[in-house]
């Protein structure tokens, strides 16, 4: 099972201008709050590529809605790290609730 997973990772594996591999990050931006993407090894740095690639597809309007709450209340209430950690879990509980939604919908539509 690992061997696999190692295997699909490196076929996936995408090479940016700089010709090193390119790694995925995680927008955290109001369009795209947890949508990830592919970017230059050095994303973030002024050496940096413009390699970019969403791997995500757009999030559902209502996951934005929510994710952007949560971020909102998390920083409101001066987050520490065990707030942190309860937005991620609630981040991901959040993503599995739409993502659930989205193939219930589109079953029965």
């Amino acid at each position: 099972m690992e061997n696999s997973s190692i295997n699909s990772q490196i076929s996936d594996a995408q090479v940016c201008y700089c010709g090193q591999f390119s790694v995925i990050k995680t927008s955290w931006t109001e369009n795209n709050p947890g949508r990830r993407f592919r970017g230059c090894t050095f994303y973030g740095r002024p050496d940096a590529c413009d390699y970019f690639s969403w791997v995500d597809p757009p999030p559902h309007p209502r996951y934005k809605v929510v994710i952007n709450g949560l971020l909102r209340k998390a920083t409101n209430n001066g987050n520490g790290e065990m707030k942190m950690r309860r937005l991620v879990k609630m981040y991901q509980i959040a993503l599995g609730v739409v993502s659930v939604g989205a193939i219930i919908y589109k079953f029965v539509m």
